[in-house]
């Protein structure tokens, strides 16, 4: 038992700090209306992944953070930018445009590489199990001072993500989409695209449904993240299968049950 809590204590440090910070930024996401943009830029910033190894640059090394860090922030410009034209098109259009152009360059760049096949599975659910203390501790520093960022201008954050940021809205939303692909490049990395939407969708749109106010939301978030994380974990290691994946199939899987016990619940309360 004391080697499984050993072996599993890095991995779920990490989950929690992508709870923290994904369901957070998921209220964002809800508030805006731009449920598939953390799809999105996740996808571009393995494409950025992908074509710095292309380049023989390593997975995990420094430059490869920065090609899909850079490669993000001009996603994000284009998401920013989109805000402005909302009456001519929806910014989910633009985001979906966006995801497609990522996958498929993806596919074509992946097809140079001796290992396309295991990158694509990296790709999609990560290798949170095998993360190490350092890239928690790493991981940790870049969402604090994303954290302490957001709560110096919560305000107009906030307010840009309501439509109510005033004339200086693309200042926020660049803002808001920039932090946002900083998350999403360092947690695609280990959490893979699949895993890091999961974190941030399902415990807001859980929390939305039982809670009203912010906080009440983003605590509930991180209780029922934490737990469900925990859960996967320890059945990932019991049953020798991939965490990542058991994870999302744990998390969608309580919103469809939710879903398909609304119609029973009403009737209870009609008696």
């Amino acid at each position: 038992m004391l080697d499984i809590i050993q072996f599993l204590s890095a991995p779920f440090a990490m989950c929690l700090i992508l709870v923290g910070i994904h369901c957070y930024l998921g209220l964002h996401v809800l508030s805006r209306g731009v449920i598939f943009v953390d799809l999105s830029l996740a996808q571009v910033a393995c494409l950025g992944t992908t074509m710095a190894m292309l380049f023989g640059i390593g997975h995990d090394t420094s430059e490869a953070y920065f090609i899909s860090l850079i490669v993000t922030f001009i996603a994000a410009s284009f998401f920013a930018l989109a805000r402005r034209y909302e009456k001519l098109f929806g910014q989910e259009a633009l985001i979906g445009i966006v995801y497609a152009m990522a996958s498929a360059a993806i596919v074509l760049v992946v097809d140079r590489l001796a290992h396309g096949a295991e990158h694509i599975k990296e790709i999609l659910v990560g290798q949170i199990l095998w993360v190490s203390w350092h890239e928690v501790i790493k991981t940790a520093v870049i969402y604090i001072v994303v954290g302490i960022i957001h709560y110096i201008f919560r305000k107009q954050l906030l307010a840009a993500s309501r439509g109510a940021g005033g004339p200086k809205s693309f200042i926020w939303d660049f803002l808001f989409y920039a932090l946002f692909g900083v998350v999403i490049t360092s947690s695609a990395r280990m959490a893979g695209v699949l895993l890091v939407f999961t974190y941030l969708i399902v415990p807001a749109i859980v929390a939305s449904v039982f809670i009203k106010s912010v906080k009440g939301r983003l605590i509930f978030g991180w209780i029922f993240g934490t737990v469900l994380s925990l859960v996967g974990l320890g059945l990932s290691h019991r049953w020798d299968m991939p965490a990542g994946a058991l994870i999302v199939v744990l998390f969608t899987l309580v919103p469809i049950i939710l879903l398909s016990l609304a119609p029973l619940s009403k009737k209870l309360r009609g008696r």
